[in-house]
């Protein structure tokens, strides 16, 4: 059973280079890196997918064609049980990491992130691996500010990375490539202990 990887963001021209997008970014990244191919269109799971190997194991690799929101139906399609969920890794975007931090969790909570929310629903378990790619304005004294108006949420999540934040976006971008090749190679202990090591 070859390893789900998945990149959560939007859909569309217009939802590009986003940081809702930082999980597609990285796993459009590694395709690359590994030379996987093009991402193909997949109607019936209204998704874009390549396949190959990574780290000696052979790697699926989906970016939702549905909005944030509605991830789960695209990711039902390749991982129809909750025990095959243990072997999938969910990557995304996070609100409450600074940029240029990634964290791995397992089985943990959505923490308000509606992508999340959605694949948990659509595959009833929360018993999956997930890369957070900090993506958090920074604050004067805190390395990450706090969003607390819904408006101003949205807004920074679906804006455009600055120029000045790509030095530290390629950084967490690079990192959590190479922490997916760790959880295809060795397992999610030590892709893990990668990560979440400064």
């Amino acid at each position: 059973m070859p390893l789900v990887l998945v990149g959560l963001g939007n859909p569309g021209r217009e939802y590009e280079k986003t940081r809702h997008n930082a999980g597609r970014m990285a796993l459009e990244l590694l395709a690359k890196q590994e030379t996987l191919g093009d991402f193909v269109v997949n109607k019936k799971a209204n998704a874009r997918v390549t396949t190959g190997v990574v780290g000696g194991e052979n790697v699926t690799l989906v970016l939702p064609e549905t909005f944030m929101n509605a991830s789960g139906k695209a990711v039902s399609a390749f991982v129809k049980t909750p025990r095959a969920a243990k072997t999938m890794l969910v990557v995304h975007d996070d609100l409450d990491l600074p940029l240029g931090t990634i964290k791995m969790v397992f089985a943990r909570g959505s923490g308000g992130h509606k992508g999340v929310e959605s694949v948990m629903r659509a595959l009833k378990t929360k018993e999956f691996a997930r890369i957070r790619i900090g993506v958090a304005p920074s604050g004067k004294k805190n390395p990450a500010k706090k969003l607390k108006d819904e408006e101003k949420v949205i807004k920074h999540v679906i804006g455009k990375f600055k120029p000045a934040e790509d030095a530290a976006l390629k950084k967490s971008l690079k990192k959590a490539v190479e922490a997916m090749r760790i959880f295809a190679e060795s397992g999610i202990e030590a892709a893990t202990m990668f990560a979440n090591t400064k």
